[in-house]
């Protein structure tokens, strides 16, 4: 009876460690991401949105270079945004909204040149939008409300002339809004609202024809609001103070 209980504890024990082995990773053919391996070339969508994740995005993202859409979004990720993201040149979307990341888009963001939606609203980032942004002229999407990121809006979003969604909204951004937004000639829906911004709208902003909402108040802008937003003929709803 002991001998047939000891056999049985050796086999549960080599099960166990046969299981152990069998789940670490191979370096040369996969990536570890939260505990579980991908491979490097077959994966090209990792949606792991709204799974419980915590802690920092680990650098070893960077190994998927086939991915063309990553969501960890609506999850508990801390730290700054790797780098190794940068890596990533196929993404189409990237989704990193709805947790507590810190720290500095990494300008590395501006190699994904492929990218249709970025979203990284709702965190904790902070510091300037990096100019490598104007690279991203595939861009639709541009999502970075309710962040704390300071310092001017990059006149070179002007150049991102596929955009339809911009929102900057709930920063502190400061300093004018650049003329050059008004060569967005696709834009649905501008959002600058609660920020630190200053003078007047540029009249560009108005010739913006396929505008349906625009969204300036809670800023320090001065000057009245030129007559011209009568002639946009797709505007919903305009808020100014």
């Amino acid at each position: 009876m002991l001998s047939s209980l000891v056999n049985t504890y050796n086999i549960l024990i080599t099960i166990t460690f046969s299981f152990i082995f069998s789940t670490s990773c191979n370096d040369n053919i996969e990536a570890e991401l939260f505990g579980l391996c991908y491979n490097i070339n077959k994966t090209v969508k990792l949606n792991l949105s709204g799974s419980g994740l915590s802690g920092e995005i680990p650098s070893e993202i960077g190994k998927l270079k086939n991915l063309h859409s990553l969501d960890l979004s609506n999850n508990r990720l801390s730290g700054e945004i790797p780098p190794e993201i940068g890596n990533l040149v196929k993404l189409d979307f990237l989704y990193l909204q709805d947790n507590q990341l810190i720290g500095k888009i990494p300008d590395e963001i501006g190699q994904l040149i492929d990218l249709d939606r970025l979203f990284l609203s709702s965190n904790k980032l902070s510091g300037n939008i990096p100019l490598s942004i104007k690279n991203l002229i595939n861009l639709s999407y541009l999502y970075l409300f309710k962040n704390n990121l300071s310092g001017e809006i990059p006149t070179d979003i002007g150049r991102l002339v596929n955009l339809y969604k911009l929102d900057l909204s709930s920063n502190k951004l400061s300093g004018k809004i650049p003329s050059e937004l008004g060569n967005l000639s696709n834009l649905n829906s501008l959002r600058l609202f609660n920020n630190e911004l200053t003078g007047e709208i540029p009249l560009s902003i108005f010739s913006l024809l396929e505008l349906e909402f625009l969204f300036l108040q809670d800023n320090h802008l001065s000057g009245v609001v030129p007559t011209e937003f009568k002639n946009m003929p797709r505007l919903i709803d305009f808020k100014y103070n």
